[in-house]
C-alpha cells in the first residue's frame, strides 16, 4: 500500500472518527443505554488511535519505508473496519452477535503494531 493511499485513508478515517464522535455525543448519548453508549465510544477511541497510527506510517521517514509498513497500514485499516465498525453496529442495533467480529479487528490492530515494530528492527540492520 502506498504512503499516499495510507495518508488518504488516514484523512478519511480521521474525518469519520470526528463525525462519529460528534454524532455519538450529540445524537446518541441520550438515546442509547449507558453500556451501549460506552461501547460506541470505545469504537470512536480506537478509530482515533489507529487513524494516528496510519498517519505515522504515511509520514514515516523514507529510510523506514518497507513493505512491512504497507502491510501495517492494511492491518490498521482492517482493524478500524472490523473493531470500530462492529462496535458501532453493536451499539446502534443491539445485535450481540456483532461482538464476535470485534476481536478480529483487535487481532488486526495487534498485527499492525507487530509489523511496525518489525520494521524498526529490520531498519536498524541496514
Amino acid at each position: 500500500m502506498s504512503k499516499k493511499l495510507i495518508l488518504m485513508i488516514s484523512a478519511m478515517s480521521g474525518f469519520l472518527a470526528v463525525a462519529c464522535g460528534a454524532f455519538g455525543a450529540h445524537g446518541l448519548k441520550d438515546l442509547l443505554e449507558p453500556h451501549l453508549y460506552a461501547t460506541y465510544q470505545t469504537g470512536v477511541e480506537y478509530q482515533f488511535y489507529h487513524t494516528f497510527a496510519l498517519l505515522f506510517i504515511a509520514l514515516a521517514p523514507s529510510d523506514l519505508s518497507s513493505k512491512c509498513l504497507g502491510w501495517a497500514g492494511i492491518a490498521f485499516t482492517l482493524g478500524i473496519l472490523l473493531f470500530s465498525g462492529s462496535l458501532y453496529l453493536l451499539a446502534l442495533t443491539g445485535i450481540k452477535v456483532l461482538g464476535a467480529i470485534t476481536p478480529l479487528g483487535g487481532i488486526a490492530f495487534l498485527c499492525g503494531w507487530v509489523l511496525v515494530g518489525y520494521t524498526a528492527i529490520i531498519s536498524n540492520r541496514r
